[in-house]
């Protein structure tokens, strides 16, 4: 498991909010987040999902469309998974397939994929959950320090995240 030194942590934070300067938003950033966020903490899965009116989230960004479409929504809101994130507006890591299997109904298609774990990074603006990056990889991958490591990038979808619910 090779993670970036902190020095090029701040790079890759900084790369990643050059992005937001650039045209063709939000897919931009989006793409300068897979890079960023893969080079500084790792995933073979990375989805941006942002949270709509009716409690649902819609993912927004994919690295693989074809096991998880953009476009594609999940009602989590009622789940333990969704007091945690959702309500608790706290990040969830799971760091075997068990914890896959206590969040998520799809387990079976993540198992699938060869992941076996998990970070949710909550995006919050005011008060109020705006969406989350999903970022998975194979089992006893993550760690601690990938919460901390993550959240500065999350926050870098708020204004992007706010747009895009009022569209």
């Amino acid at each position: 498991m090779t993670r970036l030194s902190p020095d090029a942590t701040i790079a890759a934070l900084n790369e990643a909010i050059a992005a937001m300067a650039e045209p063709n938003q939000p897919s931009v950033l989006f793409q300068a987040l897979e890079k960023t966020m893969g080079a500084a903490i790792g995933h073979k899965l990375f989805t941006v999902a942002v949270y709509r009116g009716d409690a649902s989230a819609e993912r927004v960004y994919s690295n693989n469309p074809t096991a998880y479409p953009v476009g594609g929504r999940k009602a989590m809101q009622d789940t333990p998974w969704g007091k945690h994130v959702i309500h608790g507006r706290k990040p969830y890591l799971g760091r075997t397939r068990a914890d896959i299997r206590w969040a998520f109904y799809d387990h079976e298609l993540i198992e699938s994929l060869g992941l076996g774990s998990v970070i949710n990074l909550p995006v919050q603006y005011d008060g109020a959950l705006l969406g989350v990056i999903n970022m998975l990889h194979e089992e006893g991958y993550y760690q601690e320090s990938d919460l901390a490591i993550g959240a500065p990038f999350a926050a870098l979808l708020a204004a992007t995240f706010i747009r895009l619910q009022n569209n």
